[in-house]
């Protein structure tokens, strides 16, 4: 497309205007035969590239990065220096303008295009210059090429010869300390082609925590996009933090690619299998038969328990009393799926008895809901209870203590009782949620209040007995579409990398 005009007529100049009249009637009087040709307008600038057509209201940038804000700037979190017009792809042609034409803000002379006398100028051999760059370009891209093949050559010659090392036995002098991940997190992590039971651990994390809450990346239906080797790296990376987890679900065959991987990796870990209950009855009835299929397969040896359902009760009967009728209706419907399941793991014959519970909130509990269970695992939160994080860890064990261990203990089956759920958020999706309420920073969604209770909950709660499963292992984006805090309750991030958190140590 031709470089678009950026210039505008001078009022009295040009074929059409008063001062060529002028001119033409003067070499009459004067008796001269006038020659005179149209020329085109002369310029006038309007706008230069320090003061473009509109400013931008987007990530403004310092004089230091930029000599103007870009106005097509996109939004962005971080700002970061803005690209050469020259490096910026241009859109088609049909809808360029002033506005949209990268090039219109170039410095271009206007002796380009519009010679105004018939002096030679410093631009008038433009199509020569114009081949002599075009050559240029070519020798610089051929260059390129060049030296691209060889950084292949050496590379594809280094990665052969480390092969044929490792062939000849010549390059196995330290299997740990190669077969870990190469990212800059140093997370254990698998490399191709290796035993996963060998990988790279990292030096900054230790087994301190009772349990962890996990949900495998992509485990939700339609999609069932899970992979074999995702759930492997975070099994390595998760048994150096602890020896248990509990799951939430068996769709998409998730409890066989938990077990699998830590049967793969030969860690010491043991899983909490569970059954996610709603009014999907079909839904219920394929995970019942995903955890039967994985105890046939990989045994029980691995397995605690099976937990059936996560806040069925809470999500059924609200926050009704638990003497309400729609509490007592909740009860019933999961204390008869938990008597299937029950009745369906014991005819397996398995080698042992594996105890059957539920998990919901923490205010749920009740006599009448212990009897009807082995376990009972209470989702204990301090974020929800609007706790200022200096007070959250001793919270947490107080109200788990009293809503539930206490209550737990007046069932004649004295169920076990677990803290399914507790943790910290570090941020909010939305500002108006990134505070429970507390105030500021003590009630912040922020790293450093996660810090604060991780020191303050773990040891502690290791030293009273506490049997807990933190929440969680990592970041879940996809909980995105809830909004708030949902999606950002991760020690990790969503790739495995460690929050700018430091593990406490307990004595």
């Amino acid at each position: 497309m031709a470089q678009q005009q950026r210039y505008t007529p001078v009022p009295g100049m040009g074929p059409s205007g008063n001062s060529f009249i002028v001119l033409e009637r003067l070499f009459l009087v004067l008796g001269v035969s006038p020659s005179l040709k149209p020329y085109a307008t002369c310029p006038q600038r309007l706008s230069t590239p320090s003061s473009p057509p509109r400013a931008s209201s987007l990530n403004s940038r310092s004089l230091s990065t930029s000599s103007y804000a870009d106005p097509y700037a996109t939004p962005d979190s971080t700002a970061t220096a803005m690209p050469l017009m020259t490096e910026v792809a241009q859109p088609a042609a049909a809808f360029q303008s002033r506005h949209t034409n990268p090039s219109a803000h170039l410095p271009i002379p206007s002796e380009n295009y519009y010679p105004i006398s018939n002096e030679p100028t410093a631009f008038e051999n433009v199509a020569a210059q114009q081949k002599a760059r075009s050559k240029k370009r070519w020798f610089v891209i051929g260059g390129i090429i060049l030296a691209v093949a060889a950084v292949v050559g050496i590379v594809v010659g280094v990665v052969v010869s480390q092969v044929n090392k490792s062939h000849n036995g010549n390059g196995s002098s330290s299997s740990n300390s190669s077969s870990g991940s190469t990212s800059s997190s140093g997370n254990g992590t698998l490399t191709i082609g290796s035993d996963p039971s060998t990988f790279q651990k990292d030096s900054r994390l230790h087994q301190v925590f009772w349990g962890f809450a996990y949900t495998p990346n992509d485990v939700q239906l339609p999609g069932c996009g899970a992979t074999q080797a995702n759930i492997t790296k975070d099994i390595q990376l998760l048994s150096q933090l602890t020896t248990r987890l509990r799951l939430y679900g068996a769709n998409c065959n998730q409890t066989a690619l938990v077990m699998q991987a830590i049967q793969d990796t030969k860690v010491n870990m043991t899983i909490w299998p569970a059954i996610y209950v709603d009014s999907n009855e079909a839904a219920y009835t394929s995970q019942l038969e995903a955890i039967v299929d994985a105890l046939k397969t990989y045994g029980v040896d691995m397995v605690e328990g099976i937990t059936v359902g996560n806040e069925y009760i809470l999500n059924t009967a609200g926050s009704d009393s638990t003497t309400s009728s729609a509490y007592t209706s909740a009860l019933a419907t999961i204390a008869d799926k938990i008597t299937q399941v029950n009745s369906t793991i014991q005819a397996l014959g398995l080698s042992k008895n594996l105890p059957i519970g539920t998990s919901d909130a923490g205010s749920v509990m009740s006599k009448s809901l212990g009897e009807d269970v082995n376990y009972f695992m209470a989702n204990v939160h301090p974020w929800f209870g609007a706790l200022a994080i200096n007070d959250a860890a001793t919270w947490t064990y107080e109200f788990f203590q009293e809503f539930d261990v206490q209550v737990g203990a007046e069932a004649s089956n004295n169920p076990a009782m677990y803290i399914a759920e507790t943790g910290w958020p570090t941020q909010s999706s939305n500002s108006s949620e990134s505070n429970d309420g507390a105030g500021s920073p003590q009630g912040d969604a922020s790293v450093a209040n996660l810090q604060t209770f991780l020191d303050t909950f773990v040891c502690q709660a290791n030293a009273n007995g506490t049997q807990y499963f933190y929440f969680e292992a990592f970041d879940e984006p996809w909980k995105d579409i809830y909004g708030g805090v949902e999606p950002w309750w991760g020690l990790f991030n969503f790739d495995r990398e460690l929050k700018n958190v430091t593990i406490p140590t307990c004595n």
